[in-house]
């Protein structure tokens, strides 16, 4: 025979709860269910279906139960929400970012091809990012459940100072400025020299680069120009633009990386010429001190350049801010 509907809602409530609350919950149930069946009854309706209609405005017995056991019923609360996303929204950017940085070096100086140098800086920037994610969030949960006390109560001392807008029209100058003197730079080492023993020119690049890989880097400049652009014309950086200004910089990075590393990137006349008389070597493979502190210098400045992107994106984009 089946069971009441109140006695088997009053054991599906109890019946995860700690023994010593089960008899106390049980009897306040009991009492508190019977009271509102009798009032419902009380206002001309069935017995059967005052139950039906009492149960149903106590709702589901596990979030009850949850209740009397002051149990929570989500991953991370009000408590610890906002470190939660704040953490996790530097960290997801800078880990990633550097995990694929040092995965586009290592790449780069072990002559992989361009396609799969980005390729398996993305690839492991997206399962750093996951793995970010997951175990930052899996940390939360255990604080939640385990009511562990951070002691980051807020402060009004916490308040950031106001910052200048970004994109302003110095910034947007100098970037311009120095986006086109790096274009001048390569225009002028292929067609004038900054080395000209005699009368001849030597350019310092690789001629070979021309005119595929040195037309892709002025591509990429101009591009970076638009971005700075779009950046004052909107005054702050967006998600968006920092997402553009990520691939940017990796693109730039990976084709230069990749050169370093295949020891294209230099003329090797530059170098019997200019580099070898004074003892300085670059190696075939690209293994000598110049060009692993050039290797660090690139991806310094890459890293650099999309860090600094997103934290200001991310800043403007805080709950914080208004």
């Amino acid at each position: 025979m089946t069971a009441p509907l109140t006695t088997r809602y009053i054991e599906a409530t109890v019946k995860s709860l700690p023994a010593h609350l089960q008899q106390d919950v049980r009897d306040e149930l009991s009492g508190s269910i019977a009271d509102a069946i009798e009032s419902h009854i009380e206002q001309g309706a069935l017995p059967a279906d005052a139950e039906k209609a009492v149960l149903l405005e106590l709702g589901d017995p596990s979030a009850l139960a949850a209740g009397y056991a002051d149990r929570p019923l989500h991953l991370i609360g009000p408590k610890y929400y906002l470190t939660w996303q704040r953490l996790l929204k530097i960290l997801i950017v800078v880990i990633p970012l550097c995990a694929a940085g040092g995965t586009a070096i290592a790449k780069g100086l072990a002559g992989s091809s361009t396609i799969d140098v980005l390729l398996g800086a993305a690839g492991i920037a997206l399962t750093t990012a996951v793995h970010v994610a997951f175990w930052v969030t899996v940390v939360f949960v255990i604080l939640e459940r385990t009511g562990t006390d951070l002691g980051l109560a807020w402060d009004p001392e916490q308040l950031p100072d106001p910052e200048a807008p970004s994109g302003g029209r110095v910034e947007l100058g100098f970037e311009l400025g120095f986006l086109a003197l790096g274009a001048g730079a390569l225009l002028w080492d292929r067609f004038i020299g900054f080395f000209r023993p005699g009368n001849e020119t030597v350019s310092i690049l690789n001629p070979g680069l021309w005119p595929w890989v040195i037309s892709a880097l002025l591509v990429i400049l101009a591009v970076q120009a638009a971005l700075a652009i779009a950046v004052h014309v909107k005054g702050r950086w967006t998600l968006s633009l920092a997402v553009i200004n990520t691939v940017i910089a990796l693109a730039f990075a990976a084709i230069v990386l990749t050169l370093i590393s295949r020891g294209e990137l230099i003329n090797p006349e530059f170098v019997d010429r200019a580099l070898t008389p004074n003892n300085v070597t670059i190696d075939a493979d690209g293994s000598s001190v110049l060009t692993t502190l050039l290797t660090l210098g690139i991806a310094a400045a890459t890293a650099w350049e999309i860090f600094d992107s997103w934290r200001k994106a991310l800043g403007h984009n805080s709950p914080n801010r208004r």
